[in-house]
């Protein structure tokens, strides 16, 4: 099935609604320390190039994109708790194994 252009500018459109809210961002870097700015700037790319992502910011619409990012970075930050969580509980395993 072939995809018209209106359809392809659309698209376009819609995944540049996340690309602009995250470089509206992109000045609060600067005024983070090294380590934090670098953090930051990766939690941003990661939700950048996440396309789950870009279709939920898609769906809420350019008026609600700054809460949306807020949304995604609070997701990937649970995820990366859970993440940990799961790795603490494996160790936790592995010691008890080892008594």
């Amino acid at each position: 099935m072939e995809v018209s252009k209106n359809e392809q500018k659309e698209e376009k459109d819609n995944v540049d609604i996340l690309a602009k809210e995250i470089k509206s961002w992109k000045d609060f870097e600067y005024t983070l320390r090294e380590e934090k700015a670098l953090l930051f700037n990766e939690m941003l790319s990661e939700c950048g190039h996440n396309r789950y992502y870009m279709r939920a910011v898609i769906s809420k619409g350019e008026c609600f994109s700054a809460e949306s990012l807020f949304m995604l970075l609070v997701l990937q930050q649970q995820k990366m708790i859970n993440e940990l969580i799961i790795k603490l509980s494996e160790c936790k395993m592995l010691q008890k194994q080892r008594q």
